[in-house]
């Protein structure tokens, strides 16, 4: 959706929906935003990072936002553009980040004037917060696939645990890009000309940055240690499967001997007794629970 607020003091924000607006709209040029800026914004994989121009003194910020719509079985991040050009905010959105845009909205329609600076840090906390509920959510989900897989270790349970320690994977990646963003920023030439305003607004979105970064690693680490647990464990039964079939080829070898020496069709001891098979019976059944014995305590050893 088009958006266009005004700040207060001559200042004003505005939102372009690219997907509403084609690559080559006259939208873009009216507000002098350029081929690159452009492609950076139609970019889904673009990375979070800060552009300056030296020229007209514009900066454009790549942020990334979570995507609440899940295309997978895991949740990503779609970056989102912000470009401050002197006293206008102008923003590049899709459907996918377009709940920040609402967001935006509001907190804007609640106070009468605003600096640019203020708006754009305000949003960056705002994209911030939108992760939480989500990382609350996975980490219950987290502690319910926890639970079946200590029932039953499945390969349906293996999956879910499987995807989402890759999709954590993606939020941590995100939020470190993010708070790289707000650190280079406050490292920057920009920084030291923000008010005081402007400075404690970027301040709480530096705490939510960080804070998100946090809990993402957090989270991630768990989810890296059950999968390593679950493997683990995984591996300890296919060797005690295996152990376990060593020991009955064992025994069985055994038996095989001992019937397969007695069936030769040469004179053998016993040959004309008549009760032969309970005495070959019986020595085969005491040499099959000594070896039985023998072999579980090796087992056990290990």
């Amino acid at each position: 959706m088009f958006v266009e607020k005004k700040l207060g003091d001559g200042r004003s924000w505005i939102n372009i929906d690219s997907d509403l607006i084609a690559e080559t709209s006259q939208l873009y040029q009216k507000y002098g935003i350029d081929q690159e800026t452009i492609e950076y914004a139609l970019d889904k994989n673009e990375r979070a990072h800060m552009d300056y121009n030296r020229e007209n003194g514009t900066v454009t910020f790549i942020y990334n936002v979570l995507d609440m719509e899940k295309e997978k079985e895991y949740y990503e991040t779609i970056p989102m553009t912000f470009i401050v050009q002197g006293p206008r905010l102008v923003t590049i959105s899709n459907r996918d980040n377009a709940y920040i845009i609402a967001q935006m909205e509001r907190y804007v329609d609640a106070h009468e004037s605003l600096s640019t600076f203020k708006l754009l840090f305000a949003g960056l906390e705002m994209i911030s917060n939108a992760y939480y509920p989500i990382i609350e959510r996975l980490d219950k989900h987290k502690d319910e696939i926890n639970r079946l897989l200590r029932k039953t270790t499945t390969s349906k349970n293996l999956y879910a645990l499987s995807d989402l320690e890759t999709g954590m994977v993606y939020l941590v990646s995100a939020a470190k890009q993010n708070r790289m963003l707000l650190e280079h920023i406050k490292a920057h030439l920009i920084y030291r000309q923000l008010d005081d305003v402007e400075k404690e607004q970027f301040d709480d979105a530096m705490i939510e940055a960080r804070q998100l970064v946090s809990m993402t690693e957090l989270n991630s680490q768990v989810l890296q240690q059950l999968s390593s647990s679950y493997n683990n464990i995984l591996n300890n039964n296919l060797n005690d499967n295996l152990t376990t079939l060593t020991i009955i080829e064992a025994l069985l070898a055994v038996l095989a001997v001992v019937t397969g020496f007695f069936g030769m069709n040469v004179p053998l001891p016993f040959t004309n007794e008549p009760n032969a098979w309970i005495y070959i019976s019986t020595a085969s059944f005491v040499l099959w629970l000594i070896l039985s014995r023998i072999l579980r305590w090796i087992a056990h050893k290990r």
